[in-house]
């Protein structure tokens, strides 16, 4: 017979695997932080704080001395290995300079367009990628991944000037889900669909495809690069997690998606709305940057040159308003977005996100193509990594749901996130780790300035460009045979 001190033990157990979704998630995504932290040294300042608060954050980030961006830090790394292959002329990793300057000016001129054309081709590709999926039917979906095939294709026109491909399509969403998947931690990184889509670009420059000019201080192999990190990683990413996040809040909040839908051409109102699920679910958990002089503030101690400034996107945002953990799209009735804590695209004195003016048109047209046709439902956890891709079901507003079918896909929408949770934060810290250790061990970003000056030029005529400039080298650390 079982000893009662043994049945005890197991009933203890078994209540502790039972109820593990609810606790076990946040204490791994704790220990995560902490790993991350010790791996990467203490080598920061973390901004706000105590010293340099919330009223001073903004002044410190704007800063002209807080310039420098990738050389001097360690969580530089970090970044050039999950963004690779290319993040030496990636536009958000180049020093400031006047290679910075060349890159920044073409940036702009691609994605210059008159905002009703930027809308029009958001809805289309809206359009287009709802058609290809729709079942007429109620159906569970994962929002970013809905979301990134439309971006794909809309940056895929600006940048090329004609319809996007099946092909490059394909490409683009494999190559921006890896980099998003190893960014979140779920996934390792695996080079090779990276570098399919490297070797497209490369066919495409070498055919003389693109109609823009490109930086003329970059390779032929720099400039795909530049390409493939500013379009077809960044803005492709971080678009899908904005409509991710959009589309989820207002599945969870159905007065605030009723009146949206009721009244699609209220810009103001879905303005209201893309503010506050900017504030509560920043794109960016961090920026940092390195200070290229000492920074000296009135009444505050002086930052010293060398000084590597991480600034929280979470942290200010929850400073300076009432209730701010509560999703409340009408606070912003009284407030404005310019004297708010409100950065979502970062400041204009320091490199701010070069698509600020083109992403709240192209959310805009994206949001209302998807509440024409679908009302949006999701009992899900909702937090600003969004790491399980936001699942919601769609329902198709000529078909309405009876209340008691609705309960039971919400309950089994419920269900499968939280035992997804569970396995998922697990992974999280596991390949986390793993990819902390690995850039640690490569040092990506340490390793291109040990050998080329800001600017990008070889310190020495010999010296090679940095390994994961080159496609056709398929550098990883994946432990998987064939996943280079």
């Amino acid at each position: 017979m079982v000893s009662r001190t043994t049945a005890a033990a197991l009933a203890a157990g078994g209540a502790l695997l039972l109820s593990s979704p609810a606790w076990l998630p946040a204490r791994v995504v704790a220990l995560r932080t902490k790993v991350f932290a010790r791996v990467n040294g203490d080598e920061g300042m973390f901004l706000p704080n105590a010293t340099f608060g919330p009223d001073r954050f903004r002044e410190v980030y704007g800063h002209p001395a807080a310039g420098g961006r990738s050389k001097g830090a360690a969580l530089s790394d970090l970044f050039w290995y999950w963004l690779a292959p290319g993040a030496d002329v990636h536009q958000e990793h180049l020093e400031a300079g006047p290679r910075y300057e060349e890159v920044a000016r073409r940036t702009a001129a691609v994605l210059s367009r008159p905002s009703a054309q930027l809308y029009a081709a958001a809805a289309r590709h809206t359009r287009q990628a709802l058609d290809a999926t729709a079942t007429g039917r109620v159906r569970s979906v994962r929002l970013r991944d809905l979301m990134m095939p439309v971006w794909a294709g809309f940056f895929y026109e600006l940048v090329f000037e004609e319809p996007c491909p099946a092909e490059a399509r394909r490409l683009i969403v494999a190559n921006a889900e890896d980099v998003v998947n190893a960014l979140k931690c779920t996934r390792l990184r695996h080079m090779r669909r990276r570098h399919r889509l490297t070797r497209y670009l490369l066919r495409r420059l070498a055919a003389g495809d693109l109609p823009h000019v490109l930086p003329a201080g970059l390779t032929r192999r720099q400039q795909a690069l530049y390409l493939q990190g500013t379009f077809f990683n960044t803005a492709v990413v971080q678009m899908s997690e904005a409509m991710a996040h959009l589309l989820l809040a207002l599945a969870q909040h159905p007065r605030t998606q009723q009146r949206v839908a009721a009244a699609p051409d209220d810009d103001r109102y879905l303005t209201y709305v893309m503010n506050e699920t900017f504030r509560l679910y920043p794109l960016f958990g961090v920026a940092h940057r390195i200070t290229t002089a000492d920074i000296s503030l009135d009444g505050l101690p002086t930052i010293p040159a060398g000084t590597v400034l991480t600034f929280s996107y979470p942290d200010y945002h929850a400073t300076g308003y009432a209730d701010p953990e509560r999703f409340d799209p009408e606070r912003w009735a009284a407030l404005s977005a310019k004297n708010a804590h409100h950065i979502p695209f970062g400041v204009a004195t320091n490199r701010p996100c070069p698509a600020w003016r083109l992403a709240p048109v192209v959310m805009r047209a994206a949001t209302r193509e998807v509440l024409a046709r679908y009302e949006l439902d999701s009992p899900v956890s909702h937090t600003r990594s969004i790491p399980h891709r936001a699942p919601c079901l769609l329902v198709p507003r000529d078909r309405p749901l009876p209340v008691p079918v609705r309960r039971v896909l919400r309950t089994a929408l419920t269900a499968r996130d939280r035992a997804e949770d569970v396995g998922r934060s697990l992974l999280q810290l596991l390949l986390g780790t793993w990819m902390v250790l690995a850039a640690r061990r490569t040092r990506p970003a340490a390793t291109y300035f040990a050998h080329h000056d800001t600017e990008g030029r070889p310190l020495r005529p010999d010296d090679s460009p940095h390994p994961d400039t080159r496609p056709e080298q398929a550098t990883t650390t994946c432990p998987y045979p064939g996943r280079s």
